[in-house]
């Protein structure tokens, strides 16, 4: 383990992870903190390289990134716990359950996605462009540098096929937004490919915990209390 992550916490009771997005701090759930922190011990975490955990020498990777995590649950000493993650937190999560099964109680997946053709094109056309931008002055400029790895993520990861989520048993809750930037078609394969998964299309576009918190928290706390 190379670096220490700043995290916030709030309540008492079974642990909650919950991974932001691409770019973003653990401040994106500001909306979730305290409705959540009513029922479970809420644990917001800055990722790797991310709001106010710094970047450490590892690589910058999803996986790396589900390792941080389990480092960060060791450390903390939590054994298991409900995982919620969105965008890239989501495909941290996925990742993180694929690999550490035993370590998710419940495992929900916002807004995630198994590799970059399950993105709207014309989302992820500019991000490629930025990305082959960003890898040309990567070398000269450290903004540069750390841009092409923001952007890498998004090009490169995570990169998982939809038979392996098969091995996902943890029950899990799929939500998306009607208007998100992942293609309607992959959140539904993605819920398909997990076995019995949950599966909840909610008003909004991708940033539906931040701007339609109400809904969100709605579908997420009966899927976490057993009334989904």
């Amino acid at each position: 383990m190379d670096i220490n992550h700043y995290y916030i916490e709030k309540g008492t009771g079974f642990p909650l992870i919950l991974l932001h997005g691409n770019g973003e701090d653990c401040g994106y759930f500001v909306h979730q903190m305290e409705p959540f922190a009513k029922h479970f011990r809420v644990i917001a975490i800055d990722t790797r390289g991310h709001g106010q955990t710094p970047r450490g020498e590892a690589s910058f990777s999803i996986r790396q990134f589900a390792e941080d995590l389990l480092d960060f649950m060791n450390l903390h000493q939590i054994e298991k716990a409900h995982i919620l993650g969105f965008s890239d937190g989501g495909n941290i999560a996925m990742v993180f359950a694929l690999m550490h099964p035993e370590r998710v109680e419940k495992l929900i997946l916002n807004g995630a996605n198994l590799n970059a053709s399950g993105v709207k094109r014309k989302v992820q056309i500019p991000i490629e462009i930025g990305y082959r931008i960003a890898k040309l002055f990567a070398t000269k400029s450290p903004a540069a540098r750390k841009n092409a790895e923001m952007l890498g993520l998004m090009v490169n990861d995570p990169n998982v096929k939809a038979e392996e989520l098969s091995c996902i048993q943890n029950p899990t809750l799929v939500i998306a937004g009607e208007k998100d930037m992942i293609k309607d078609s992959h959140t539904r394969l993605i819920a398909k490919s997990i076995p019995e998964a949950m599966l909840s299309i909610i008003p909004g576009n991708h940033f539906i915990a931040n701007k339609n918190p109400d809904t969100f928290n709605e579908v997420v706390l009966r899927f976490l209390l057993g009334s989904l």
